[in-house]
């Protein structure tokens, strides 16, 4: 079996996402998503400023909650996949390993924040600009709880992948000397995306203590939100 056969079945949950047909909804997706990196940046601002968190803290806000390049990203991966074989002999295992879990996570929240913007879009007129309440409101109305908690849950995993594949200077070392292949047939994208988490991962003593220290405080907030705090993201 491929080492990428894994991301083909990510793939294909990816193209089964709602939006894809409906650019309402790709819209209101849009805002939550902007809305969802907004309070991330506001609730775990100590966290996020420091020196050597910054790098991971803009590769988890920008690329594992909905980055805007996602769509061209799940294109490339797709032509990746037709060319696995190649593929295989250029990039790391253990970078795949990382890389896969990281696109997982990504595609989870896509899927939890689409389910909000289908909420939003059927509650709310379509010009509502989205606020603490709303989402909150929303939060509750849908019982994301337990999905949220799994969210984190590969966020912790997530961060323990790449301690264990993508902290090897060998494995780095290899990564980087497939770049030119990778960018020869356009893959830049998916390098790029694999990449910055080796880079954000350079400043930190551990990628796993910080995305603990990340999901711990993301875990405080969905216990305010279910336990009926009227302000719970602040």
């Amino acid at each position: 079996m491929s080492k990428l056969s894994a991301l083909d079945q990510l793939l294909q949950r990816y193209k089964q996402l709602q939006y894809h047909q409906d650019p309402v909804l790709f819209q209101r997706l849009q805002d939550v998503q902007q809305w969802q990196k907004n309070r991330l940046k506001h609730s775990h601002q100590a966290l996020f400023s420091e020196k050597n968190n910054r790098l991971m803290a803009a590769y988890f806000v920008d690329r594992l909650y909905g980055g805007p390049d996602f769509d061209a990203l799940a294109k490339q991966i797709e032509r990746l996949l037709k060319h696995a074989h190649k593929a295989e002999k250029f990039i790391p295992e253990n970078a795949i390993k990382a890389g896969t879990h990281g696109i997982l996570l990504a595609i989870y929240a896509v899927e939890l924040d689409e389910q909000v913007a289908a909420h939003i879009q059927n509650n709310y007129p379509h010009n509502q600009v989205l606020n603490d309440e709303i989402m909150r409101q929303t939060y509750l109305k849908l019982d994301q709880a337990q999905a949220r908690l799994q969210q984190l849950s590969m966020a912790d995993e997530f961060g323990h992948y790449l301690d264990r594949y993508l902290r090897s200077f060998v494995v780095h070392t290899a990564f980087k000397m497939c770049k030119s292949v990778a960018y020869k047939h356009h893959f830049q994208m998916m390098y790029d995306f694999m990449d910055e988490g080796f880079t954000a991962m350079k400043p930190l003593k551990s990628a796993e203590n910080f995305v603990r220290d990340f999901t711990a405080q993301e875990r405080q907030v969905i216990h305010r939100v279910h336990a009926g705090d009227l302000q719970p993201f602040q």
